[in-house]
């Protein structure tokens, strides 16, 4: 069976590929969760305007993706933890916590954007990169002071 995707699928192909996949699947699995459509001749020409869209909708968003990581570039995220023995936190700095901050800040982002492999547990300023689009990458830097006590 032919299918046109509508979605980029893992391990199958991306979005408006022509793929042929067991008859079971295509039925089952992707086109009742509309991932895809079958390959008939008028749907190939509905898929081509939605390419086209889709083109112009992508060299939007990395644009928009683009602008953003420029602002990034001169960010400083500034967060007091409190510390202990062999200056370890108590606690950690995680995604959530990043997010939040750039979203206090005005950022809209996904914290699952924010590729940060392990909490941060030490103190000192560490580079995190953000996934903002397919092709862009954006680095905010994470600054982590002690916490004064009163």
């Amino acid at each position: 069976m032919e299918v046109i995707l509508k979605e980029d699928v893992p391990k199958l192909g991306a979005r408006g590929d022509v793929v042929k996949v067991a008859d079971g699947y295509g039925r089952n699995y992707l086109l009742p969760r509309k991932l895809a459509i079958e390959a008939t001749p008028g749907n190939r020409s509905v898929i081509e305007q939605m390419k086209q869209a889709a083109v112009r909708r992508l060299a939007r968003d990395k644009a928009d993706a683009e602008l953003l990581a420029k602002q990034f570039d001169e960010l400083t995220l500034t967060f007091y933890r409190r510390v202990g023995e062999g200056e370890h936190l108590f606690g950690s700095v995680t995604s959530s916590d990043i997010g939040e901050e750039l979203e206090a800040r005005g950022f809209n982002v996904d914290r699952r954007k924010i590729q940060l492999e392990q909490p941060l547990k030490n103190l000192g300023e560490f580079p995190v990169p953000i996934k903002l689009h397919r092709d862009v990458t954006a680095s905010v830097k994470v600054r982590i002071e002690r916490e004064t006590v009163e």
